[in-house]
């Protein structure tokens, strides 16, 4: 079953590793949401960051999986964390994919990987929501073969969740 599936990312240093996987994607004819023009997302993050999170909501919609492409600061960018938070709060499955041993297409360099134990947000109580804590499974999409897996990856993340 095909998913339509939201990445989340870090823009500005990952945009290129993200795309060697969305176009990896797009040709085993999957549906993905999240990638966006930069040119677009600077436009309405001018307009404030309410805008963004609205947005972004209008981008997650009709999505099952969040899938976190983590790089070397992904998990403590301020809209990748509401992302992530939104995701849970819309009971989307979640996975986070390390895409730091890509390299990328304009340098030829990988970078180094974020732990994923990152408070990305807190629960009502105030006690810290750890990424790993709250996701469906962590992978490397390169020694994990991502190519290969990532369907297999979301699809066992969605069925997690009754979706």
């Amino acid at each position: 079953m095909a998913r339509r599936v939201f990445f989340s990312f870090h823009y500005k240093n990952d945009v290129n590793r993200a795309m060697v996987i969305r176009n990896s994607w797009v040709t085993q004819d999957r549906e993905s949401a999240g990638f966006y023009d930069s040119a677009e997302f600077e436009k309405v993050k001018r307009t404030g960051t309410a805008n963004v999170h609205r947005w972004i909501n209008e981008q997650m919609e009709n999505t099952s999986v969040t899938v976190v492409l983590i790089g070397s600061q992904t998990l403590s960018r301020p809209f990748v964390q509401y992302e992530i938070c939104h995701s849970l709060a819309r009971g989307n499955a979640l996975i986070g994919v390390y895409v730091n041993h890509i390299k990328d297409m304009r340098t030829g360099f990988t970078s180094m990987g974020q732990s994923s134990h990152m408070i990305i947000g807190q629960y009502d109580n105030g006690r810290p929501a750890y990424f790993d804590e709250v996701c469906d499974g962590i992978y490397d999409y390169v020694y994990d073969n991502g190519y290969d897996n990532l369907g297999n990856w979301i699809e066992a993340a969605a069925r997690q969740h009754g979706k």
